[in-house]
């Protein structure tokens, strides 16, 4: 199976090197194989040459100098290597449009467990993942409900961040984490204390104990003062968020906390999404850009171990999340 065959490479035997194509005949890195239809492009990979079918119209844009400029990471050596198990299995890599380059895609790409997927903002946290060509899993309590809001095209696990047996079995075969869970109102068992801060120290013992990649929290702006007027009215809601923050900083697993200011449910990308850290902010921020914040921040060394606020700016313009990343001070 060409999953197997990739599962059994170790991830220190995939380098990647790109050369410039030569139009001659010939197997070394660069070259182009045959003509027409059937020609393809060789990047090398080691320890195996890698074929780059290159001019299918679904694939001729996947060769190893596009996917470095698109920042797909680890991702397009997943994508290559698939490429490579199918001809050598006798699949043909020269595909139609949405066969085997949508199973490429479907096959290649990370798996994300959304914890509080069915909240508003989770549900569009799953919206941006899935638009950006990852694989969904979605932690909930009752499947049945989420499905119907959620949809088939994602995975489920049902469990509950309050039971650390449960965050254990979602987190098989995941890549990296991301939750914007909050507590409920009226019952004592669901409060602040027990989702806010003990299912984020749950789920961040969980994540440690599976090596996981990166947790993602969207915590809130305000979470370091105590007098805040949420406090008054939400039992300590920012206090045990803030000690939720402080279970995943000194977890050990590579981190990234989004503290957005008040949410609001209105289109996204209208507005500049401004970066901040210190929690001295006050703002407004529509769920949609914190969304895109926390899937722009997956696999961004530049965001690894930050904490920082996001709200929207008062105007819209050209912005690059990688180029606010680079800026921020490491905790």
């Amino acid at each position: 199976m060409v999953s197997e065959y990739i599962q059994g490479l170790a991830k220190d035997q995939v380098s990647a090197v790109y050369t410039p194509c030569r139009h001659d005949i010939g197997f070394a890195p660069g070259n182009i194989i045959g003509s027409g239809a059937n020609s393809a492009q060789i990047a090398y990979f080691y320890p195996v040459p890698v074929l780059l079918k290159g001019v299918a119209c679904s694939l001729k844009e996947l060769n190893m100098q596009s996917l470095a400029e698109k920042n797909l990471g680890t991702r397009n050596l997943r994508v290559a290597l698939l490429l490579f198990a199918a001809i050598c299995t006798g699949q043909s890599a020269v595909a139609n449009e949405g066969s085997i380059a949508a199973q490429i895609e479907q096959q290649s790409a990370e798996r994300v467990l959304v914890a509080g997927a069915t909240g508003g903002t989770g549900s569009e946290i799953v919206k941006q993942l899935l638009a950006s060509g990852y694989r969904v899993r979605a932690f909930v309590r009752n499947e049945e409900k989420a499905r119907a809001s959620l949809g088939d095209d994602i995975e489920y696990a049902v469990g509950d961040v309050r039971e650390r047996a449960t965050i254990d079995a979602a987190l098989d075969g995941v890549n990296g984490l991301i939750s914007a869970i909050g507590a409920g109102r009226g019952d004592p068992d669901n409060g602040p204390e027990f989702v806010d801060y003990g299912g984020v120290k749950n789920m961040a013992e969980a994540a440690a104990a599976a090596e996981l990649r990166q947790f993602v929290l969207v915590s809130s702006m305000g979470v370091t003062h105590e007098d805040h007027v949420l406090n008054k009215m939400f039992n300590n809601i920012l206090k045990w968020k803030f000690k939720g923050e402080e279970a995943l900083r000194n977890s050990g697993v590579p981190y990234t906390i989004i503290r957005p200011g008040g949410l609001v449910n209105a289109a996204g990308g209208q507005k500049t999404v401004v970066f901040a850290q210190g929690d001295e902010g006050t703002g407004t921020i529509p769920r949609v850009d914190v969304a895109r914040v926390c899937v722009a921040v997956l696999g961004s060394t530049d965001a690894l171990n930050k904490t920082f606020e996001v709200n929207s700016g008062k105007s819209a313009s050209e912005q690059s999340f990688d180029e606010s990343f680079a800026t921020l001070k490491v905790d």
